[in-house]
């Protein structure tokens, strides 16, 4: 199979998904303090009220607010003081026209009373008098009860991952068990007799495995549990003895490299061994990471990245996350963009999907987005780019001062 025979990249995402046919995460049961960064597998109901009682947000008085209008410095409001909520328990009295009750925050809103005046905007001539100073209008410095989550409402949807205000909405409702998918495991091969690892000192034409690392920390941060096999040598009987171990032990595989057509290329012939022949393709017309392989074995989705650093992790970003998060039960494609114009124009080739890397510039007009020029070999380029632009098959480039959309990557 020729890679130079590539697809659209809408038919490699077609592939993939049919590849992906059958499969999804298992869900499971963890506690709430484990549940963050796990994606939901179910819509999460709220079985109560939240608060489950009118409370106030402020140390002061709870009134009715008609008994306060038209106060002022000039003619306080005249109120008796009727009592006082304690904290943590049940207002077991009402609230009369022309009374008040001294309440703290989060105190229980007792019967009668639609608001709470600050301690502020008070003052207390006797035991028994308050001088309200200030008018407090209906439901000021109150929520009332179901005001935040109320009964039968939907606090997540399946799909979300969960993030720390989310653990704390679990917990206000009860949910003390979460029902979310289990982090797929991805096992990540890297490839080539030139590839030494990051502890070692690279001698004799050795570069130090990049891909290892920056696809693991991706994967990871997509929610995967990310398993290194290690380096395997440009030796056919080598990879092909580290995929029929690896697929044992995980949800899918990575292999970095070894997925162009040069004879020391063996990740097709591997993935056709193993898995019958099911390389779904093997070529993308996507710059970089042409030369991208997918295919499965058995129950396990194999995808073949670039050996170069920055067509990798653009493969990655832009076809694997994609289908780990479909595998997850996750919606697709929902990334962070911001609407930036082009410093300068920028050809591409018909019928081929370009991602750009570019640096955010602020001015006050708003961002413009400068390509950051480099070949895919060039680790940096990824580092000081903002975002990515991508330039579709149905275009033939950018024009200079053309409004994009920049999928941001970092904060820069």
């Amino acid at each position: 199979m020729d890679y130079f025979n590539c697809i659209s990249l809408n038919e490699a995402e077609r592939l993939i998904l049919h590849g992906f046919s059958g499969l999804q995460a298992e869900i499971e049961q963890v506690t709430l303090p484990e549940a963050l960064g796990h994606i939901l597998a179910e819509d999460i109901i709220s079985k109560e009220d939240l608060p489950p009682f009118s409370r106030s947000t402020v140390d002061g008085f709870a009134v009715r607010s008609m008994d306060t209008f038209g106060a002022g410095e000039g003619v306080p409001a005249l109120l008796n003081i009727a009592g006082e909520v304690a904290m943590g328990e049940q207002a077991l009295f009402s609230v009369q026209p022309g009374q008040a009750v001294a309440i703290a925050t989060g105190g229980m809103l007792p019967v009668g009373a639609d608001a709470v005046v600050m301690l502020e905007y008070t003052e207390r001539p006797d035991n028994s008098t308050l001088l309200v100073v200030r008018t407090v209008a209906p439901g000021e410095n109150v929520i009332v009860k179901g005001e935040d989550i109320s009964a039968g409402h939907c606090i997540l949807r399946q799909g979300r991952r969960i993030l720390p205000q989310d653990i704390g909405a679990l917990a206000a409702c009860g949910y003390s068990i979460v029902p979310v998918r289990r982090k797929p495991v991805v096992v990540i091969i890297s490839t080539g007799d030139e590839v030494v690892d990051v502890p070692c000192s690279p001698v004799n034409g050795q570069i130090r495995d990049i891909n290892l690392y920056t696809l693991s920390a991706m994967l990871e941060d997509a929610g995967c549990i990310v398993k290194r096999y290690g380096i395997v040598k440009d030796n056919y009987e080598d990879l092909l003895t580290a995929l029929s171990q690896s697929i044992l032990h995980c949800n899918v595989v990575v292999v970095s490299g070894g997925s162009s057509v040069g004879a020391r290329d063996h990740t097709v012939r591997a993935i056709q061994e193993l898995g019958k022949k099911d390389v779904l393709f093997h070529g993308v017309a996507v710059k970089p990471g042409k030369p991208t392989i997918f295919g499965r074995i058995g129950n396990v989705p194999v995808f073949g990245l670039p050996g170069h650093p920055v067509a990798a992790m653009t493969v990655c970003r832009q076809i694997v996350t994609p289908a780990i998060q479909s595998f997850l039960g996750q919606a697709v494609g929902e990334v962070y963009t911001i609407p930036a114009r082009m410093t300068r124009s920028m050809a591409s080739v018909p019928g081929r999907d370009d991602y750009i890397r570019v640096r955010l510039i602020r001015k006050s007009d708003g961002y413009w987005a400068e390509p950051i020029l480099g070949k895919s070999g060039l680790i940096s380029t990824m580092c000081t780019a903002s975002g990515i632009v991508h330039i579709s098959a149905d275009k033939g480039g950018l024009y200079s001062e053309e409004i994009v959309e920049v999928e941001i990557i970092t904060g820069k």
